[in-house]
């Protein structure tokens, strides 16, 4: 019989509860791994589904998932001039939060340029795309919003008509898709008390201006909606998404659209850098200080107990020497159960990670050669553990037997 084995069935209790906490501190190792791709695939996830060549947003900023864009709507009748351009969509993206059935709920908005763009693109699990210009919403089901459902955002009340799945942003937060012109007003709502209270302070600011003095019309214009003032009227748009044509040199393209001073022009690839190298780059660092902390701690607490067994075999690891047995054989001994306790912890972490991940609030994201790198790592620190357990062993004297 192999003696690690017996050595095993003699000491039951022992090596379950150690093989439990290895395979929790593994499953929890895995699963750092896959929070750190999560968010990955959250930050890059709408910039790859959404399918545009080149990104347009504001001169001397990152883009709307980095920091706040603001372009004026025109911006998409400029691009489609420019040669190589097969089409420009608008784009609008801003988070909110608010109070839905007495629950907290936050969500992304994310504005489609109507009628160009439906939201045919986005992978439904229920429901249609839009088919009106307004009132209409598609919602990530993360939200809990049903099919059906109506909620009020600003002065409308809007009607969930789509429901998609894993639809959401770098933040974890749930994504509802809008048209454009829906996410603008949305996202520039104001109580009627504060537009109130605006158009005074420019009819204010108008009548100390000699210009007004002259035309009192003037008076009047400053007193109306922002929308009958065009300079005085807010950027509209996040970004403008750029389609080119087949067989379009996009370096070429980027390089037009780069000498236009208002704006700054991405590649969707320099986007995804940008989300990475930015909002996920610090996340990234801590989840893998985390992560090799808790290798170097399953190696500290598999060593400690490779020890201790090996403790409790010195009079029959005494008898093994007195009987003439080689080294070989001791240091298999306990080489063999550091190497059943990694294993049998890794499969344990992969069987309870097949469970518990999937409930995760954030994506977790397990890819083939993760659980490869895991398992060497596993393999690795189990032999390391073991050298406590070996050097101990090697130190007993046969005459131990005797004592």
């Amino acid at each position: 019989m192999n003696l690690a084995i017996r050595d095993i069935r003699h000491n039951l209790g022992r090596f379950v509860l150690t093989t439990v906490g290895i395979g929790l501190l593994l499953m929890t190792v895995m699963g750092m791994g896959g929070i750190y791709r999560g968010l990955i695939r959250e930050a890059t996830l709408l910039v790859d589904e959404i399918g545009a060549d080149l990104w347009l947003v504001q001169g001397g900023t990152r883009g709307p998932f980095a920091e706040i864009s603001r372009l004026p709507a025109n911006l998409e009748d400029r691009a489609r001039a420019v040669p190589g351009v097969a089409g420009a969509r608008r784009f609008v993206s801003h988070t909110l939060q608010r109070e839905h059935l007495g629950r907290p709920l936050r969500m992304v908005v994310q504005g489609l340029a109507w009628p160009l763009d439906r939201g045919g693109w986005i992978p439904l699990v229920g429901g249609h795309p839009l088919r009106q210009a307004h009132f209409e919403m598609i919602a990530d089901v993360s939200l809990g919003l049903p099919l059906g459902e109506r909620i009020r955002l600003g002065k409308d009340v809007y009607e969930v008509v789509g429901l998609t799945k894993g639809m959401v942003g770098t933040g974890g937060d749930g994504l509802c898709f809008f048209t454009v012109s829906d996410a603008e007003a949305i996202q520039f709502d104001l109580p009627g008390e504060s537009v109130r209270l605006e158009r005074q302070a420019r009819r204010a600011r108008a009548g100390s201006q000699d210009p007004a003095r002259a035309q009192p019309a003037l008076l009047d214009r400053a007193a109306g909606p922002s929308g009958a003032i065009p300079a005085l009227a807010p950027p509209q748009i996040s970004a403008v998404l750029i389609t080119l044509k087949p067989g379009a040199d996009s370096s070429a393209v980027a390089a037009t659209f780069a000498r236009w001073p208002d704006i700054t022009v991405y590649s969707t690839q320099q986007q995804m850098d940008l989300l990475v190298g930015g909002m996920v780059d610090k996340a990234r660092r801590q989840l893998g200080l985390f992560r090799a902390l808790l290798i170097i701690i399953s190696t500290i607490i598999m060593a400690l107990i490779i020890y201790t067994l090996t403790l409790d075999k010195v009079h029959d690891i005494a008898m093994l020497k007195l009987m003439g047995a080689r080294n070989g054989v001791i240091i298999g001994l306990i080489l063999q159960q550091a190497l059943l306790i990694g294993i049998l912890g890794y499969a344990l972490a992969w069987w309870l990670g097949r469970f518990a991940f999937p409930r995760f609030p954030r994506l977790v994201v397990i890819e083939p050669q993760d659980l490869l790198s895991l398992a060497a790592i596993v393999i690795g620190i189990s032999v390391l553990a073991s050298l406590l357990g070996i050097w101990k062993a090697m130190r007993v004297e046969p005459n131990k037997v005797l004592s």
